[in-house]
Formats: structure tokens, sequence, C-alpha cells
């Protein structure tokens, strides 16, 4: 995402532009929405992507109105832009194909299936096996006492959710497993927000693309927006009268046992592919970080110094 983010802003974007992109991409994905959807209940579904685009806009706002300045745009003048078509020569049938009804669907396909899960699937199974950890280890009545509600539980959601490195993707099982075993909806939601879009080892990639001014309004503005939502949700689930550890998860009640079953097979068989990348690449970055180093004399090289 911080790689997306310094693109943006050296084509033009300014700096209010990439702090409300920073805020708003992580909870504001296909995948984040829909993983939110299954595992918490459709309240949430709707809350997280609507805190994160309205605490979004007002850090972007807030940054414009106090740090303003006309932005810098790169224009291209290459010949492929000049050109009618988007695909010059002889390139034009490919494309063609490609974008017709089952090239589309072929696209489509790969990319729900080799793309996003390819990238989300590592974190997914991560997520769980934290969320299984808390809810076997975790005490419910610590958590009741701690995070059960009010403003002091949404601060402490900050202080753990602020520095810890977590994508969105891993947030929501590990925010499931803890309203089971009592935690407010409400920090659930500030841990939601504030975890993807903050970690302690991005903080110095943030000073130097956005000015440590930028970044502590960032960041002012993130907790504020949290916060504030997080005492909103809690108050929305006591005025409607709803138990979030009585629905969490029931969303997929209404899909039939059948097919439950089946989705969670074909799940576990599109996820071989990418834990087996995945585990792949950090078993040959271990490997080839290893070198031998010994404390003999090269008696060949000797050798061959004296031929």
């Amino acid at each position: 995402m911080l790689p997306a983010a310094a693109s943006l802003q050296k084509q033009g974007a300014n700096k209010g532009a990439t702090t409300a992109f920073l805020i708003s991409t992580p909870e504001s994905g296909v995948d984040s929405i829909a993983i939110t959807y299954a595992l918490l209940d459709p309240i949430m579904t709707l809350v997280r992507p609507v805190a994160a685009f309205v605490t979004a806009v007002a850090a972007g706002f807030l940054e414009n109105l106090l740090n303003w300045r006309e932005p810098k745009i790169l224009v291209n003048h290459s010949k492929t832009q000049e050109s009618g078509n988007c695909c010059p020569g002889e390139g034009q049938h490919e494309h063609t194909q490609h974008h017709s009804l089952i090239g589309k669907i072929r696209t489509g396909i790969q990319y729900g299936i080799v793309d996003i899960w390819g990238e989300i699937a590592l974190w997914f199974y991560i997520g769980l096996g934290i969320a299984a950890l808390i809810t076997v280890l975790v005490p419910d009545a610590l958590m009741v006492n701690l995070l059960g509600g009010g403003l002091s539980s949404m601060f402490i959601m900050l202080l753990v959710g602020v520095p810890l490195y977590i994508c969105a993707t891993a947030s929501t099982p590990i925010a499931a497993a803890l309203i089971l075993k009592g935690v407010s909806p409400g920090a659930a939601l500030v841990f939601l927000l504030v975890g993807p879009a903050t970690n302690v080892t991005s903080l110095s990639v943030l000073f130097g693309l956005l000015g440590k001014k930028s970044t502590f309004r960032y960041l002012l503005v993130l907790s504020t927006g949290a916060v504030l939502f997080g005492l909103g949700v809690d108050q929305l689930y006591t005025f409607l009268d709803i138990s979030p550890r009585a629905i969490i998860g029931e969303a997929a009640d209404i899909i039939p046992e059948p097919v439950r079953i089946g989705s969670a097979l074909l799940l576990v068989v599109f996820s071989i592919k990418p834990l087996y990348g995945q585990f792949r690449k950090l078993f040959q970055k271990k490997q080839s970080s290893v070198k031998f180093v010994s404390g003999f004399p090269d008696i060949q090289g000797h050798k061959r110094g004296h031929k």
C-alpha cells in the first residue's frame, strides 16, 4: 500500500489525497468486505467501510486545509497516448478476444482465485491461527473487564492496534475471536480501523512520504475517527438490542450446509498453491542468506597462484 501511495504522490496527488488513500484502501477492498460479512455480521460489514471512508475524507480535508500546495502533475507525451487505439498494431485481435464475454469471465475468475486469494491466503490463515489461540487461551472474564466497552476499551485497542503490523484480512478473524470472548464491537472496530492503516515499521516511511507534521495529523484523525465510530457502534448495538456474540458468523447460516462444506474444501484446494509459493519464497530467502565460511585456506587457489 505504501509503494502505491508513493506512486500516487509522484503522479501529482497532494498529501490530502494520499492520506485519504492510506486510510480507506485497506478497509474498502472486496476481500476485506467479503471476509467481514462471513466472519462478523451485516452491521460491521456496513460500518467498517463507511467509518474508513468518513475518516479518510476528514483526514484528507484537514491535511489540504492546513497544508495546501498546488500539485505538480507530470504529463507524459508518449506516442502510445497520441494513438487512437489502446493496443496499436498487430495486438488488436488479441485485445478483442480479451474483452469478449468468455475472456472477461476467465479473467475475472483468474483474478479472484489466483491474484486476490493468492495475496491474502497466508495472512488469512495467520489471522485464523491467532484467533484460535485467543479463543482457547484468553479467559472471557479478562476480555469483558478490560475491553467490554467504554472509552477505556477504545484507548486500549488504540495502544494495541497502532504499533501492530497486521493487514485487513488477518485482522478480521482476530476481531471476530475478540468479540466472541466479550470484547465490545466498538473496540473491535477500532482494532479493525487502526491495525491495517498503521504500524511501527511504516512510520519511518510515512515521515518521508508525508512529513512529520502530516503523519501526526494522519494518526490523530485516524485514532479520533476510530474511537468515535467505536463508541457509536456500541450504542447502535445497544439501541437495536443485539448481542454481537450471538450473531457473529451467523450470516453463513442462510447458505445450505452442503454448499458450505464444498466451499470450504474448494478454499483449501485453492490455498495450496499460494501457500506453497509463499513458504517456498521464505525458504529460498533463508537458504540464500546462509553462507558457509571455511576457516581453512583455499588450497586450490594457492596452488594456482604458484603455477
